[in-house]
């Protein structure tokens, strides 16, 4: 086998592998937000800026993000909000690699599930102190002030802790004091102030359908956003398989200059540098 066809088969191979850990894309950014490895060493991003598994997201007052997950996934954070991707792992053909879990430590979200959620519910988790939320094709939204509050605006979601587990249908409100505690429904009037004007704010945000898709990274070209959950492959995929290409290119080349090994006397190709 020749050596340009071992690379590539080696590089194909890594561009799959890779795919699985890519994770969202900053969709839209407004006033002071950060990301990195902990919220004290978090630093300013911008929009389409790629957001990588164990990354923490800090929004400061009156500032909002949007991170659109590589399956169609869409995570909305309201001002003065912490989040945390502690998992995930998207493999468009291969189900059994998926995972989404990710916390919310402060503030307010919403979450609209995309092709992960809607075909691995199980591996999906948002996880707060007082509980861990699952889903079934959900949007929905969760503000914590201790306790936590949540409203269900479709599909429905489970909020399960070491009391017991509880589902709740879209048009449901709720609370869950502690991770002691059932969750329980209440009236959307009995939300404390501030609760009531983040999630109005948040569900009057038009998000576009989940399973758009739109994963990638800052290097791999404007022009290559492919949507996984469409059926594509993610932004950085797209780079990685161009980088494959111009690589075995690069090999192919030197394998048609190498000496030849089938006479007596080789030819010793020039290689430009």
């Amino acid at each position: 086998m020749s050596r340009s066809i071992r690379t590539l088969m080696f590089l194909c191979w890594m561009l799959f592998s890779l795919s699985a850990f890519s994770a969202a894309l900053v969709e839209s950014v407004t006033g002071n937000v950060r990301a990195g490895a902990t919220a004290s060493t978090a630093t300013a991003v911008s929009k389409a800026q790629r957001v990588n598994p164990g990354s923490v997201v800090v929004t400061g007052p009156k500032s909002m993000a949007t991170l659109r997950f590589d399956d169609g996934q869409v995570i909305l954070l309201n001002e003065n909000s912490e989040f945390k991707i502690s998992a995930y792992s998207f493999v468009r053909n291969d189900p059994k690699r998926d995972s989404f879990v990710v916390d919310l430590l402060k503030g307010a979200m919403r979450s609209v599930s995309g092709l992960l959620g809607q075909r691995s519910a199980r591996a999906y988790a948002v996880r707060v102190p007082q509980a861990t939320i699952g889903i079934r094709g959900t949007d929905f939204m969760v503000a914590l002030v201790n306790p936590a509050y949540f409203s269900v605006l479709s599909g429905s979601i489970g909020m399960t802790n070491t009391a017991g587990a509880v589902a709740f249908a879209a048009g449901t409100t709720g609370t869950v004091v502690s991770a002691t505690a059932l969750a329980t429904t209440i009236a959307a009037s009995a939300l404390p102030a501030s609760v009531a004007a983040s999630f109005s704010q948040m569900s009057s945000i038009v998000i576009s359908a989940a399973g758009a898709g739109a994963g990638g990274t800052a290097g791999a070209g404007a022009g290559a956003a492919t949507g996984a959950a469409a059926g594509g492959v993610t932004l950085g995929t797209v780079g990685i398989a161009a980088a494959v290409v111009g690589i075995a290119a690069v090999v192919s080349s030197q394998d048609d200059d190498a000496p030849s090994t089938t006479g007596t006397t080789g030819t010793t190709g020039t290689t430009s540098q």
